[in-house]
């Protein structure tokens, strides 16, 4: 090779080099480009691991501030539909409620994105814990001395999830009028959110909560794993969990929607009224890509994502 052509040749190097550094500092800058507020309303089991999520996001996106709000996720909702509150991701405890109470009007897509399952949440020091088991958790519930938590069903799908798996077990168990029973105890322990009840666990006020078995675990608590029958956790036995249903509050003052059994699947949206929508697809984008491992190990369980059939419009976010 000639002179004249090496020095063109190391020329032409030298500007491929020069041209893609420039498009790896422009990529970056793009990437530290997102800032501002972030506001995400999300379920009470959300909380740990959207905690997690986002603060690694911020080390790649140092100059967002998000703005989590916890709580049930029917309380969430309304603060969108009701209170006309700006949200960028709603993230529920539940797809269907997205499905049934947004969209079209305030949201035209829901992604489904993790699972869980209910449980027996308790402490060592709760009465009976050295005996209670998935075989007679539903009678010892039932002793005079116990007292056990639950979350407003009107509020929070955890709650109404409770009551789906009392119906479930009366069935599975052949035990003619559990629900009721069991619903008729404690009615002073119920609270807006299933988090909200692990202060009143804590403190010895109640012995056991019907919970997600992912809090349970982050929480480092023990619990009553139940039997997939009843627990809404196995996809396959969506015929089965389909068998019971419970009403709850809607939208507007006096309306209900029905909720029947299903296994448990996650849902979340960007709102129609979303203020920061670019800064909201990254998040999505960072959580499907990089933090359903985190999910998995907060005890949750990682489903592949997917739109619900009542999406409207898909966008390319996975």
């Amino acid at each position: 090779m000639s002179k004249r052509w090496l020095v063109i040749s190391v020329c032409i190097v030298a500007s491929v080099m020069l041209l893609s550094s420039c498009m790896g500092d422009s990529k970056k800058a793009d990437s530290d480009a997102l800032s501002g507020d972030l506001v995400i309303f999300h379920a009470g089991s959300l909380s740990v691991p959207f905690k997690a999520l986002a603060d690694s996001f911020n080390k790649i996106h140092p100059g967002v501030i998000i703005l989590p709000e916890s709580a049930g996720s029917l309380a969430c909702i309304r603060k969108i539909t009701d209170l006309n509150r700006p949200c960028d991701i709603l993230a529920s405890a539940d797809y269907i409620l997205i499905d049934k109470l947004m969209i079209p009007e305030y949201a035209t897509w829901n992604l489904m994105f993790a699972g869980n399952e209910m449980a027996l949440v308790y402490r060592n020091q709760s009465k009976f814990a050295d005996v209670v088991n998935e075989n007679n958790w539903y009678s010892v519930l039932q002793y005079p001395e116990v007292r056990y938590g639950r979350s407003d069903p009107n509020s929070d799908p955890c709650g109404y999830r409770a009551i789906l798996t009392m119906k479930l077990t009366e069935k599975f168990n052949h035990q003619a009028g559990l629900t009721e029973k069991l619903m008729n105890r404690d009615q002073k322990y119920i609270r807006p959110k299933e988090v909200d009840l692990l202060a009143l666990l804590e403190t010895g006020t109640i012995d056991y909560i019907f919970l997600y078995k992912s809090v349970a675990i982050q929480h480092n608590l023990p619990y009553v794993e139940l039997n997939d029958s009843i627990n809404l956790s196995n996809p396959e036995l969506s015929e089965w969990y389909s068998t019971v249903a419970v009403d709850v509050a809607g939208n507007k003052p006096g309306e209900t929607i029905t909720q029947k059994g299903e296994a448990m699947v996650y849902g979340l949206t960007i709102p129609k009224n979303a203020e920061h929508r670019e800064t909201a697809e990254a998040f999505i984008r960072f959580l499907v890509d990089n933090g359903m491992t985190t999910i998995q190990k907060l005890g949750q369980t990682a489903i592949k994502p997917a739109y619900s059939s009542k999406s409207i419009n898909q966008p390319d976010l996975f």
